[in-house]
């Protein structure tokens, strides 16, 4: 389980269309809005992670700027082995 939360700004004039987009990408949720600005929650999705989503909406037109504002990421909920958790060694010789 990854989940991101997302600020992103769009110009006023494209606000409405980018709305709309958003609605429509999958695990992408519209927490709140106003005039051009919005925060959003990204869930990772069978072959998107919540990266892949964060460059899209890089991408997208009228999209003036998407930062990352927090992420968890569990993998054991995913039932995933923890292959992105790494371990120290115990010397660093």
């Amino acid at each position: 389980m990854d989940i991101s939360s997302v600020v992103l700004w769009a110009w006023p004039a494209k606000s409405a269309s980018v709305r709309s987009r958003l609605a429509s990408l999958p695990g992408v949720q519209i927490r709140a809005y106003y005039s051009g600005r919005f925060v959003l929650t990204i869930e990772d999705r069978p072959g998107q992670s919540t990266a892949d989503a964060l460059l899209k909406l890089h991408e997208m037109d009228g999209v003036m700027n998407a930062s990352l504002v927090y992420r968890y990421c569990d993998d054991a909920l995913a039932g995933r082995p923890h292959s992105s958790r790494r371990t120290l060694p115990a010397r660093l010789d």
